[in-house]
């Protein structure tokens, strides 16, 4: 599969590293320009490419850049390359790091205004894992424990496909519901950096609070 992946921070150099490492053929672009990307491209074999270039012939593009810079993005990302699955990692962190989100403060879940900043439908996943448990921590399917991961989206074949994706990284996938209702994910959840397995994920999507942590809302 040709996976794109835009942002080389925790998750997305780990996705790099891992994907790669399974034979998938993976590009990677920073907002620094691939120029920079170097090292990463010598030990992972990933091919360092521009933003813009990595969704034209990808199968799959991972997003995963700090949620303040998703309007730098270009507006038309994905326009060559529509039918492209996009996978939505981005976590709102208002206090730490992205500032006051108006909308997501007003209820919005997360995903539905990355949908609206990048002009594409996405499937969040991978956002309630720590990049070295992602990196480390996977098992054979069956395992005992096996941690589970929420997959959330409205495209049944989208979803269907990362979750496939999930799976072959070593976790079991638990179908997360559409992207309305992917706000049982984000910050401040029961599932958020808790490595359940799947009974576990399951009941913490369940039992999530509607009102966002009073720690990630903006100040």
């Amino acid at each position: 599969m040709k996976i794109g992946i835009i942002g080389t921070g925790n998750i997305g150099g780990t996705l790099a590293r891992r994907f790669s490492s399974l034979g998938h053929e993976v590009t990677v672009a920073n907002s620094r320009g691939p120029e920079t990307l170097g090292d990463l491209a010598e030990e992972t074999g990933a091919a360092p490419r521009s933003v813009s270039e990595i969704p034209r012939e990808a199968d799959v593009v991972v997003v995963t850049i700090p949620m303040r810079n998703l309007p730098s993005l270009p507006g038309d990302l994905f326009a060559a390359n529509p039918d492209v699955v996009v996978i939505d990692t981005c976590n709102y962190y208002p206090r730490q790091r992205d500032g006051r989100i108006a909308p997501i403060e007003e209820g919005l879940p997360e995903s539905r205004w990355v949908e609206q900043q990048i002009g594409h439908p996405v499937i969040k996943a991978f956002n309630n894992i720590y990049a070295a448990h992602l990196m480390s921590n996977g098992a054979p399917e069956g395992a005992a424990g096996r941690i589970a991961l929420p997959v959330a989206g409205d495209d049944a074949r989208a979803k269907a496909a990362v979750m496939d994706l999930v799976e072959e990284l070593g976790f079991d996938a638990v179908d997360g519901g559409t992207i309305d209702e992917s706000w049982r994910q984000q910050p401040g959840t029961p599932v958020y950096a808790a490595d359940f397995d799947a009974d576990g994920v399951e009941r913490g999507l369940a039992d999530a609070p509607a009102e966002r942590p009073e720690e990630f809302l903006a100040a």
